[in-house]
C-alpha cells in the first residue's frame, strides 16, 4: 500500500521517480573541481559570449547551469536548493552533471538567471561586445548563434536523461538550433572528456540528427 501511494504522489505532483544520467560525480563540488582541473584546465571560452580565459579560474567567470536548477527544483518538488542537496540524491548528479555546465560571464549568468531560451526580435545587446539579448517583459532570453547548438544539446539532453519537461516552444526552438549549428570539434572534445569522466555521453552531439526523435 505504501508504495501504491509514493506512485500517486508523485504522479499528482509531477515527481517523476525514474531517471537516468551520469552517476559517477557525487555532487556540485566535485563537479566543480573537475570542471576546472580537467575540463578547462587549458582555459576555453564563456558559452554565451565567447570570451577566450587562460588556465585556472578566472574573475568574472563562474559556472552556468544550462537547464536551471530552479526548475529541476520545482519537477523534484523541493521548497530550496539546499533542502535539494540534503534529501534527494537525484538533484545531486543532476546538479553535477558536466554536460550541463559550461563556462560563463558572472554578469551575464545572473542576466539569464532561469529564463528559458528563445527568439527575440532585434538585436539590443546589453553587455558591451556580446551578443547575448534578454526580454524582461517576456522572460526570455536569446544567445549568440556560435552557441546556440551547444545550449540546444544540453538542454535536450538533460530533458530526456533525467525527464525534466520542456515547454513545446522551447523545445521545438531548440530543435531548430541544433540544427541549424551543428557540434564543434570543441562541443566533440567535451563529449570525448566528459564521457572519460562521468561515463555517459550526450548522444545529440554524437548524432545530431537524434534530436529528430524527439516530439515536444
Amino acid at each position: 500500500m505504501n508504495s501504491v501511494r509514493t506512485f500517486i504522489v508523485f504522479v499528482v505532483f509531477g515527481c517523476a521517480p525514474a531517471w537516468a544520467g551520469q552517476e559517477e560525480i557525487a555532487d556540485y563540488r566535485e563537479a566543480l573541481e573537475l570542471f576546472w582541473s580537467e575540463l578547462y584546465v587549458d582555459g576555453g571560452e564563456t558559452l554565451y559570449c565567447g570570451r577566450r580565459f587562460g588556465r585556472g579560474r578566472h574573475d568574472g567567470i563562474n559556472v552556468e547551469h544550462v537547464l536551471p536548477m530552479s526548475w529541476v527544483m520545482n519537477e523534484l518538488c523541493c521548497d530550496d536548493r539546499d533542502g535539494c542537496r540534503r534529501r534527494s540524491r537525484r538533484f545531486n548528479t543532476i546538479e553535477a552533471d558536466l554536460h550541463n555546465l559550461y563556462p560563463s560571464l558572472i554578469e551575464v549568468n545572473k542576466a539569464r538567471g532561469s529564463f528559458p531560451f528563445g527568439d527575440i526580435k532585434g538585436e539590443n545587446h546589453e553587455f558591451p561586445g556580446c551578443d547575448f539579448e534578454v526580454d524582461q517583459r517576456r522572460r526570455r532570453v536569446e544567445p549568440r548563434p556560435a552557441s546556440r547548438g551547444e545550449v540546444a544539446r544540453s538542454m535536450l539532453y538533460m530533458h530526456e536523461s533525467y525527464d525534466i519537461p520542456l515547454f513545446t516552444r522551447l523545445g521545438i526552438t531548440l530543435k531548430r538550433w541544433s540544427r541549424s549549428d551543428p557540434p564543434s570539434a570543441e562541443e566533440r572534445r567535451r563529449n570525448d572528456l566528459i564521457g572519460a569522466l562521468q561515463g555517459n555521453r550526450n548522444r545529440f552531439i554524437d548524432d545530431p540528427r537524434a534530436v529528430d526523435e524527439l516530439w515536444f
